[in-house]
């Protein structure tokens, strides 16, 4: 069965607008994950928090358009660190050095998923 998609074209100052969005969703994103990955430099859980609500909020504005995939990819991507992050919160109780390994390789495949977004989106391209 073959189907088809259908792609909103949205006018040019709301496509904008939700690329504007989706660039500040991304950088707050970014400084998460480097922060995860960097000694010191780790932030609160408010700015991700603040990037998912906008993303949240926002995602409505997009749909059907290729935009939504980006909203998605991003929302997702939180999700899915979320719950790697808690699953391997144990290994922290148990010994250090395993839970500092496991959340750095879940905070450097966090960062891959919003570098790979960023770069789709600034071509103007949804995300797969």
């Amino acid at each position: 069965m073959n189907q088809t998609v259908e792609t909103v074209v949205l006018d040019p100052v709301r496509a904008q607008n939700l690329r504007a969005v989706g660039i500040v969703s991304y950088v707050l994103h970014t400084i998460v994950a480097l922060g995860a990955l960097l000694p010191g430099m780790q932030v609160s859980v408010l700015l991700l928090l603040v990037a998912v609500l906008i993303d949240l909020i926002k995602r409505g504005d997009a749909q059907g358009s290729w935009q939504a995939s980006h909203f998605r990819w991003r929302l997702r991507s939180v999700l899915f660190a979320g719950l790697a992050y808690a699953l391997t919160a144990p290994l922290w109780l148990l010994l250090l050095l395993p839970g500092w390994i496991a959340w750095c390789l879940i905070s450097i495949w966090f960062l891959y998923r919003i570098v790979r977004g960023w770069t789709t989106l600034n071509a103007k391209q949804a995300i797969q």
